[in-house]
């Protein structure tokens, strides 16, 4: 028997069900989707609905489902439309990090999904954002302070369900009236943080790939400033905070890592005694192993950098009563320079870049020449030009006595003093 095995199927996915592509949010990457008779290992289904709304339901009817079947399911009234995500053995792990009791009563699965549920979802989804600024603009209208982020209508179009954001507690009863009577929908409203909220509407962080809120993330843990106090970062909200407009979740994947780093260098209120000058901490690295010490107090003064090792040295010195010369080792004569291995720095952008004198001799040379023969036309013809001038106001001129007593004096030829004597030389003799 032989097997085939492709890469990708053609659509832009791999072809291992377990890594079939889906455009929902939350999505589950199942590893056991390929082994034989997973799908009835567990009667439970997981069902993904509108952003990041998932629940489990119950297979009792024992109906054959895999990872992107459209389904419909039990509601409250009514039934849902949603897309099935897991089955198999990995729906008890699944419940059980969602912290899920197994005893609990689930809902049913009704059937697969019939072309006139889907009409009527497409339907009811088309009124959701409609339904949303009207809901906001009735919630202004009570002076109710609240923000409603989003609105899911069900399956069937029979309940509709209001997502909002608020800070303190909120009295929406009689917003349930009206929503009641402008609808004409079963009203639902569910509180949701900031963070869920940008989750539900996803987006691109900083860091160029999805927001972990709406691809991975379900349990959101408080982030604190202290977290960025301990990975010593910059106090700067424009870069510390996401899209939320809260600090970002990302602050809490390296903080334990940065604590236990901490430990290994010395305290932050230990002096360090020479026989010159007292010095205070400015700062430690704790990606390099390095403490920067200053003569001062929070101010760079005479900045020596450490690496822990030496500083712990320097401390049993202080505490048998030594003082050292110096800070730094014998065999280091300067201060510490910094050295950072920024790949920025190394590889520039511009290094494919030709230098200005590189393959352009021959075109300077060319283009030379022709500055200097058009330098020479330009003179030539501006000599003839001045020369044309000239006779043109000589031509102009009246002509006079003196001027032709002096072009005739510029005319005459010496004198010859081998010619004969005049005739009127001869009468005299």
């Amino acid at each position: 028997m032989r097997y085939k095995y492709k890469l990708h199927n053609g659509s832009g996915s791999l072809s291992i069900k377990g890594c079939s592509r889906s455009n929902n949010k939350l999505n589950t990457y199942d590893w056991l989707a390929d082994v034989p008779d997973n799908d009835k290992q567990c009667d439970i289904v997981e069902v993904q609905f509108k952003n990041t709304r998932k629940e489990f339901f119950k297979n009792s009817n024992h109906i054959p489902l895999k990872k992107g079947d459209i389904v419909a399911v039990e509601s409250s009234p009514g039934h849902d439309i949603g897309t099935v995500t897991l089955t198999g053995r990995l729906i008890p792990l699944q419940m059980k990090r969602i912290k899920l009791k197994p005893n609990t009563e689930f809902k049913r699965i009704y059937r697969i999904a019939k072309p006139t549920d889907l009409e009527k979802q497409v339907e009811s989804q088309a009124r959701e954002h409609t339904t949303m600024i009207r809901a906001r603009q009735i919630a202004a209208n009570l002076n109710l302070d609240m923000k409603i982020g989003d609105v899911e209508f069900q399956g069937d179009g029979n309940k509709a369900i209001f997502y909002y954001i608020a800070d303190q507690r909120v009295d929406f009863r009689q917003l349930i009236k009206l929503l009641a009577e402008a609808f004409k929908v079963r009203i639902e409203m569910r509180q949701i943080g900031a963070r869920q909220e940008a989750g539900r509407i996803g987006g691109i962080g900083p860091c160029g790939r999805e927001l972990c809120c709406s691809t991975w993330m379900s349990n959101f843990v408080s982030v604190s400033t202290n977290t960025a106090r301990v990975q010593d970062l910059s106090f700067n909200p424009q870069k510390l905070a996401g899209q939320c407009a809260k600090l970002k979740c990302c602050l809490n994947y390296e903080v334990d890592s940065y604590a236990e780093a901490q430990k290994l260098h010395p305290s932050k209120e230990v002096e360090l005694h020479t026989q010159y000058a007292t010095y205070y901490h400015f700062k430690s690295d704790l990606l390099n192993n390095t403490v920067t010490y200053s003569t001062e107090k929070n101010i760079a003064a005479n900045l020596v950098e450490l690496s822990c090792e030496r500083a712990f040295e320097v401390i049993k010195l202080n505490r048998r009563g030594v003082k050292p010369e110096n800070l730094l080792e014998e065999k280091q004569s300067k201060e510490v320079k910094k050295v950072t291995n920024d790949l920025l720095e190394q590889e520039s952008l511009t290094r494919f870049d030709t230098e200005p004198g590189q393959g352009q001799n021959k075109n300077k040379k060319r283009r030379k020449g022709r500055r200097v023969s058009t330098k020479n036309k330009k003179e030539q013809n501006s000599t003839i030009n001045k020369n044309t001038e000239k006779t043109q106001q000589e031509n102009e001129k009246p002509i006079t006595k003196n001027s032709t007593r002096r072009k005739s004096s510029k005319r005459r030829k010496p004198k010859d003093t081998n010619q004969p004597p005049n005739q009127n030389n001869k009468n005299q003799a």
